[in-house]
């Protein structure tokens, strides 16, 4: 999908196809946090830091990243 044809769907008047574009974003947000929660832990960063970057608290990153090996 193009980066136009993603903002069509997102602006979309079908509620099917603009749900289907926020999932799509979803998951996209989703594989790129776990990307970057893995290269911060690599390079050092405490689950606080992490936890603040994101907004929410080192208890919740960490129970959502730790059991994956990061």
């Amino acid at each position: 999908m193009t980066s136009g044809e993603f903002v069509a769907s997102i602006q979309s008047a079908d509620p099917a196809v603009g749900l289907r574009a926020v999932g799509a974003l979803h998951r996209l947000a989703e594989r790129v946090e776990a990307i970057h929660v893995r290269l911060a832990r690599e390079q050092g960063w405490s689950w606080e830091q992490i936890g603040d970057a994101l907004g929410v608290s080192r208890q919740s990153v960490h129970a959502k990243y730790a059991r994956r090996g990061m």
